[in-house]
């Protein structure tokens, strides 16, 4: 990158509208808003707009990977902070799929993986594991692989379910362009695991593909 296509990502710090945290009106402050103030703990001088404007979104944002954020100016230290808000995010969310059984504590299940997956550059498969109560035992991502495409071996995800006395799964994967509408590889790949649980008693719940702003359930669709 140029030294003037670089100073460009770099503008000064403008004056933001201060958000008080204790104020429970301030869920109506806008992403930009938002990441403004959150950047302002930076080491640099970097703006919210432009970061937004090549990302598209929030979650996209802390979801980048350092060497794009650097482009922008954003120190390794603030990359960091990023990342923290959102793994701290992702925790919280977690805590609450972990606090009841899994099938009868649907939306937090959808708003855990949504956080956790769906600004994703690449593709993952993650692989919830439950015991007979449908409490979550395991959360584990299995694989990762393209923009496009995740190479899923069920020998080891049945390995897996045995090591950790599963009763039932519930698979989640990522599709990076947004679209979760499930792809015909996506549908032969449960067929085949589904086959390879079978035998062995353990249940294969869900599979749930993951887009930006929304998912497509397997089961919902009559492919499972």
């Amino acid at each position: 990158m140029s030294s003037r296509a670089a100073s460009a990502h770099r503008p000064q710090k403008q004056r933001r509208r201060q958000i008080d945290l204790r104020d429970p009106t301030n869920r109506a402050a806008t992403d930009q808003e938002l990441l403004a103030n959150l950047l302002a703990y930076s080491q640099g001088h970097v703006s919210a707009e432009p970061l937004l404007q090549r990302f598209h979104s929030l979650g996209h944002v802390l979801s980048a990977e350092p060497a794009q954020l650097a482009e922008f100016g954003i120190e390794a230290s603030d990359v960091t902070l990023l990342r923290l808000v959102r793994d701290i995010a992702c925790r919280l969310l977690l805590g609450a799929v972990q606090s009841r059984p899994t099938l009868g504590n649907w939306q937090a299940l959808l708003d855990y993986c949504q956080a956790a997956m769906a600004y994703e550059q690449i593709e993952q498969f993650r692989v919830l594991f439950l015991d007979r109560k449908n409490h979550l035992i395991a959360d584990e991502v299995q694989q990762q692989g393209t923009v496009d495409h995740t190479p899923v071996y069920p020998r080891e995800v049945v390995k897996r379910a045995l090591l950790l006395n599963a009763s039932a799964l519930i698979l989640v994967h990522n599709h990076p362009s947004g679209d979760p509408t499930p792809s015909r590889d996506d549908i032969e790949m449960t067929r085949k695991l589904r086959e390879a649980l079978d035998p062995l008693g353990i249940a294969l719940h869900e599979h749930l593909v993951v887009g930006h702003r929304s998912h497509a359930s397997f089961r919902s669709l009559g492919l499972l």
